[in-house]
């Protein structure tokens, strides 16, 4: 991966976005775009886009969402320990034992999710896995009045882990759900621009918000732009480590390309184009198939205005929403690339619709 791709990945996967609390870290996309597009704008909640060759024919959205998976300050005890609430699917089995940061009004307070010794929980012999209500974070404080003058009741908490590089081109990081997706969004723009061939389309690159917690912001940035194409960047679950059920969740392996999937929100038509340009520049494409829905921003965007044509792209991802996500960059550096050719694929006006 090229040194400056690189550095923005991984500035943009260490800049803390909780679900709606994304600013720090659409400043950080903003500030990348602008220089591969004609213009950039946010809305009233957040969502930004970036567009190239506007007033082209068709528009397509190349949409992901910013947010990361965190918790919020909830209740603060007498002997000033914290307790939380979820901001999207938070582990709580896993979140124990953490070391995390309080985003406060005032800068960032350190903490860690408390863990009782296991010389102590051995004398329990009913153990449970905890639940959300049962985590608790110790800041030093030491006394509520005390922690009370460091946060607030709804400030947001993330995880310390950051972003690093491994081996083999893979790479660790805990939010890579679904900061890969703007990445690839931001660098599939960068593609575009610096191309020599004729662009057709308008290109409206869009970083959303708040998927984690309902696919709410890409409701509002797809009524607003009214694409007449969309395709969607997000991450999937790899299935190639122990203990995963390949016959239930299907054979998707790291290092093997980026996944299309097949059904539903996924208009046919829009996928038979991924496929044909993924063949046309050699990218090897894996295939998912998906029930009622994809759990994706995919699953919003087809429907709005009436329905959009739209297509689900996404990268394999072990142990999703952990601390540990493992990608494998090469995966994530063809995924531009195949926006890009879709791009330059379309012809000025083009349409895409079931044939009946």
């Amino acid at each position: 991966m090229r040194e400056p791709s690189l550095n923005f990945l991984r500035r943009l996967v260490n800049t803390p976005s909780p679900s709606g609390h994304e600013v720090r870290g659409q400043r950080v996309w903003l500030d990348y775009v602008k220089q591969y597009s004609d213009e950039t704008f946010s809305d009233a909640y957040g969502n930004c886009v970036a567009v190239l060759n506007k007033g082209g024919s068709p528009r397509l959205m190349l949409a992901a969402h910013a947010d990361e998976i965190a918790m919020a300050v909830n209740y603060i005890n007498d002997e000033g320990f914290i307790y939380v609430r979820k901001l999207g699917g938070i582990d709580a089995a896993i979140t124990k034992a953490q070391r995390v940061v309080i985003h406060t009004r005032n800068g960032p307070v350190k903490g860690v999710v408390g863990n009782v010794a296991p010389h102590l929980a051995k004398l329990d012999k009913q153990r449970k896995l905890p639940q959300i209500h049962d985590l608790f974070i110790d800041i030093g404080a030491g006394n509520r009045r005390e922690a009370e003058k460091l946060v607030h009741i709804g400030d947001p908490i993330t995880l310390a882990d950051e972003f690093e590089l491994l081996r083999n081109d893979l790479a660790v990081a805990r939010a890579f759900d679904n900061r890969i997706g703007t990445f690839a969004v931001a660098e599939a723009l960068r593609l575009l621009r610096e191309s020599k061939r004729r662009l057709n389309a308008e290109i409206c690159a869009v970083s959303n918000i708040m998927e984690e917690v309902g696919l709410l912001g890409a409701r509002q940035i797809a009524y607003s732009l009214k694409p007449g194409v969309a395709l969607v960047v997000d991450v999937t679950h790899a299935t190639d480590y122990p203990t995963v059920n390949k016959t239930q969740h299907g054979d998707v392996k790291i290092g093997q390309g980026p996944t299309v999937t097949h059904g539903g929100c996924n208009h046919p038509q829009v996928v038979a184009r991924i496929e044909a340009v993924a063949k046309q520049k050699r990218i090897n494409l894996q295939h998912e198939a998906m029930s009622a829905t994809s759990g994706t921003d995919t699953d919003v965007i087809f429907w709005t205005r009436g329905g959009i044509p739209s297509g689900l792209i996404s990268l394999p991802n072990r142990y999703m929403h952990s601390p540990v996500e493992l990608v494998n960059l090469e995966d994530l550096e063809q995924i531009p690339q195949l926006m890009a050719a879709f791009a330059l694929s379309l012809k000025a006006g083009e349409e895409f619709k079931v044939k009946i």
